[in-house]
């Protein structure tokens, strides 16, 4: 019996010894070859993306290749045209493609340059694809790319041979292109631009792209008030919008990304065939609801969840099934130089009064993260909808503190089973603040867009030059979301 008493006592305090090693990693910024700080989630592979700073991953199924496409923000002061080793050439940021099919070992296949600039000025961050034979009017041989240029444009490529892209069509003209969302059965784009005249730096132009090489305009559309010629305090910009398609005729958008924000439930027919001149009585028409959040916090993501059944309420007559929006707000400034952005649910069964819930942040303190330099706050969610994670968890970036995983079954009480921090690398780059005169940088991960497939695997894209970490789940995380 002692001896088992024995064994048991040496057993805790090899546990309590491994959990307070690991508090005590918690509480200091990691170093360079440390390894990842993780929780029920785990590494499966890494790819560097030649060093690029990255926002949007996307991972398409083709044939039975699994690829990859990841856009860039600009260069930077230091580095303002990458090396890419494919071509021995200096390219600008832009998109980098890669054969994610083994994600233990990815490989990268091609980088399209992107626009000439630095950070937000340059490069071309965000991605869509759809396939062909499943828009309308497209090439059933091909598929789509959409991505933007810089600030200044959207292009369409041909990606069908992802080792060598075609361009297709260029929509230029614009400033500020930003975070589109693409309709693959319908070929309906909502593309995040800007316009001369319009009093916010972005809006939405409503695009037909069911034949890519021949764009159609349908119509310019954001907040009344934002539009050329009115007067008045403008509302916040939009940030980017998800479409649920023709069947649900729903549109969800965000404006504002860390301050003032407010989702938009938009009926999606009404804004399609709406009459296109851009006035108060037409840009509001469409709208069906919305939800104006705290001057503290914005709506970087809004990520519709309809009729979501709560276990929690199987047993209440009424009520089992709510329509529920997960909404992400953006960090800006590093360490923690404005208020903490964080994750919002909102009920939004009564389109015309959406009501938020619940929200949950990561607990600074679990990592000492406002000293850890760069960004501490949200920023993104994965928008897949493939059952394997859809309405079960929810993948929340937070910069320093990386990749968080979020149990979302009850929204009104969400619940973190997982997260993962990476290690910093060589090619993890420094993150600045200014007090006065005195400036001081910090190494630090800075875990920006994050993206999920149909098998489970979860792509996040670094902003600090890190790569794209592919990761899958573990332990709890894992039985939740029902893999093997």
């Amino acid at each position: 019996m002692k001896g088992i008493l024995r064994i048991a006592a040496s057993l805790l305090a090899v546990a309590v010894s491994a959990h307070l090693a690991q508090a005590k990693q918690l509480q200091r910024a990691p170093k360079l070859g440390e390894p990842p700080e993780a929780e029920n989630v785990r590494l499966a592979g890494m790819n560097n993306l030649q060093a690029r700073s990255a926002y949007q991953p996307l991972v398409h199924k083709q044939g039975d290749r699994y690829i990859a496409y990841v856009g860039h923000h600009g260069g930077t002061a230091d580095i303002p045209k990458p090396l890419n080793p494919l071509t021995g050439q200096n390219e600008f940021n832009g998109t980098s493609i890669l054969d994610v099919t083994d994600p233990k070992k990815p490989k990268y296949l091609f980088h399209i340059p992107g626009e000439e600039g630095l950070d937000e000025a340059g490069g071309g961050q965000m991605v869509r694809v759809c396939d062909g034979k499943q828009l309308p009017k497209g090439d059933p041989n091909a598929v789509y790319l959409l991505r933007t240029f810089g600030n200044s444009a959207h292009e369409i490529w041909n990606v069908a041979t992802p080792e060598k892209p075609t361009l297709i069509t260029r929509i230029e003209g614009l400033k500020n292109t930003h975070k589109n969302f693409w309709e693959c059965d319908t070929g309906i784009a909502f593309l995040v631009s800007g316009l001369e005249g319009w009093r916010v730096r972005r809006m939405t132009q409503v695009y037909d792209l069911s034949d890519p090489a021949h764009p159609l305009k349908i119509r310019d559309f954001g907040i009344p008030g934002q539009q050329p010629g009115a007067t008045g305090p403008a509302p916040e910009e939009l940030h980017g919008g998800i479409s649920l398609g023709a069947k649900s005729n729903r549109v969800y958008f965000g404006y504002g990304t860390n301050k003032n924000g407010m989702l938009q439930i938009v009926d999606r027919e009404k804004l399609i065939k709406g009459p296109a001149e851009v006035t108060d009585a037409n840009l509001a028409a469409p709208e069906v609801g919305r939800l104006k959040m705290s001057a503290f916090n914005g709506a970087h993501t809004v990520f519709p969840m309809p009729g979501m059944k709560i276990d929690e309420y199987s047993k209440e007559k009424e009520g089992q099934t709510r329509d529920i929006a997960l909404i992400v707000d953006e960090e800006l400034v590093n360490e923690c130089r404005e208020p903490r952005q964080m994750v919002w649910f909102a009920d939004i069964t009564i389109e015309k009064a959406p009501v938020i819930i619940s929200s949950w942040s990561v607990p600074e303190r679990s990592g000492n993260f406002c000293e850890r330099g760069g960004r501490f706050g949200s920023h993104s969610t994965n928008e897949s909808m493939a059952p394997v994670f859809y309405k079960k968890l929810a993948m929340i970036t937070f910069f320093n503190a990386g990749l968080r995983v979020l149990d979302v079954r009850n929204p009104y009480q969400p619940k973190e089973v997982g997260y993962f921090i990476p290690s910093i690398t060589k090619d993890t780059t420094k993150r600045c603040v200014k007090d006065g005169d005195k400036e001081t940088c910090k190494v630090a991960i800075q875990s920006n867009n994050v993206e999920t497939d149909d098998r489970g695997f979860i792509y996040v894209a670094d902003r600090a030059n890190t790569g794209l970490h592919i990761l899958e789940l573990t332990g709890e995380a894992r039985r939740i979301a029902g893999l093997k």
